[in-house]
């Protein structure tokens, strides 16, 4: 009996170690893989990436000192008008090299000649070799009575639209198309900005901008410096310039309905709302101080989700016209990154009044999508409302809701260009209360 049990105690142990390595022998002998491409990838592989190009990073590319100037705005020490000192905008020539000999020319005529060949005609008999950095086909005629070569040289290039390098240790005199030049700006960083848009306006891309001794270096032909010089003139003859803040939400009702506008007359007053202007697409809304950015968004609160998808500021000279671009300034890629505002604006008598006469356009790559002519007066807003969401959507099915829709806020300033005045205080740069309405009524 004894012997059976210690049988059974054996065939039962020798059936467990069976089963065990039946059940070792069924286990994988190696680990799992996978393949991709031809390339083995398991829990060690290291990730690997296709060879890029040799291009500048997205981020990278994106970095500008002006964002946090152009795309922030401070709305609780807002300046609805604000005084500047005139300050003289100078642009200087760089790159013209070594000073000239001083020599003397008299009585010096040239005749429907290239400008390098009448200045090797002047230049017979010094050791200055002229040359071309590239050809160089204008005809100039002139006559010379008197005065430096230096002075001469200047007037024949500037006849021949060309520029001068001059080298004294190897006496060469380099004539070229292109130059370059340097802007000293005025100290407001406002003016700045609204230089700096109308020079991008005129297709100028290569500046070269210094915001901390306020210069600007930029390079072109003669065309580049016309237009430069024409901006920096007009810019100077303004009395006035306008400024935009601007906000930019999405809003999401929270019902499927749409936003009551017309709440908004019971929620702030019929005197807060001052006049209703029609677009092809959209209305926009001259307001009282009363709807700022702080109570509109309680306002919406109310009905729907409020998303701040874009935020600025842009100013143009009196009678320019410019533009904020939502992309540049938005939190993040969104569908309408696409759209550009851009206005026109004209600040003075407006039959008998002093106001604000501003066009504002909605804009796309599409085309234009509304515009509105705005008559406004100084601390009014604008509110712009019923762009529907789905105007910027390219796909033909969306997540986003029929009811959400674009609200744009714009609060239009004025800075006043007043003449230099010795000692200014620059705590006399903000006019409120009745300093504000004696200015208003000058």
């Amino acid at each position: 009996m004894f012997f059976w049990k210690k049988f059974l105690v054996v065939f039962s142990c020798a059936v467990m170690l069976f089963g065990c390595a039946l059940q070792k022998q069924k286990e994988p002998l190696f680990d799992t893989i996978t393949v991709v491409d031809e390339l083995v990838i398991d829990e060690n592989s290291v990730p690997i990436f296709p060879k890029k190009a040799a291009l500048t990073t997205d981020t990278a590319r994106r970095f500008s000192i002006e964002l946090p100037k152009r795309c922030e705005v401070d709305w609780n020490n807002q300046k609805v008008v604000s005084v500047v000192p005139e300050e003289k905008i100078e642009i200087v020539r760089l790159g013209s090299g070594d000073a000239l000999p001083e020599l003397k020319v008299d009585d010096y005529e040239f005749k429907n000649l290239t400008v390098k060949q009448a200045l090797d005609k002047l230049l017979l008999g010094t050791d200055i070799a002229v040359l071309e950095s590239e050809p160089l086909y204008e005809k100039i005629s002139g006559t010379i009575s008197t005065g430096s070569l230096s002075d001469a040289v200047e007037l024949m290039t500037k006849m021949g639209r060309v520029y001068y390098f001059y080298d004294a240790h190897n006496g060469e005199l380099t004539l070229t198309h292109r130059g370059k030049w340097l802007i000293k700006m005025p100290k407001d960083e406002t003016i700045i900005m609204a230089l700096l848009d109308a020079m991008h306006g005129a297709d100028m891309r290569n500046l070269l901008v210094n915001w901390q001794d306020k210069t600007v270096v930029f390079e072109g032909n003669y065309q580049t410096e016309r237009e430069v010089a024409k901006i920096i003139a007009d810019i100077a003859n303004k009395k006035y310039m306008l400024a935009w803040d601007i906000d930019v939400y999405r809003v999401y009702p929270r019902t499927d309905n749409p936003i009551v506008w017309m709440n908004l007359l019971p929620a702030f007053g019929d005197k807060n709302v001052k006049m209703s202007i029609p677009g092809v697409v959209g209305r926009a809304l001259v307001v009282g101080p009363e709807i700022n950015t702080k109570t509109l968004q309680e306002f919406l609160a109310q009905q729907a989700n409020v998303v701040l998808i874009s935020q600025g500021t842009f100013a143009i000279p009196n009678g320019w016209q410019s533009r904020f671009d939502i992309g540049q300034c938005g939190k993040e890629e969104r569908l309408e990154t696409d759209l550009i505002i851009g206005a026109t604006g004209v600040y003075g008598d407006f039959g008998g009044k002093n106001k604000i006469d501003a066009k504002i356009v909605l804009r796309t790559s599409s085309g234009e999508l509304s515009s509105f002519n705005i008559p406004s007066s100084v601390g009014d807003n604008y509110v712009i409302v019923g762009i529907p969401t789905h105007s910027f959507v390219t796909t033909p099915e969306t997540l986003v809701s029929p009811f959400a829709e674009l609200v744009v806020f714009m609060s239009p300033r004025i800075i006043s260009v007043v003449d230099g005045v010795t000692g200014h205080d620059d705590s006399a740069e903000e006019l409120i209360g009745e300093a504000l309405r004696d200015f208003l009524n000058e």
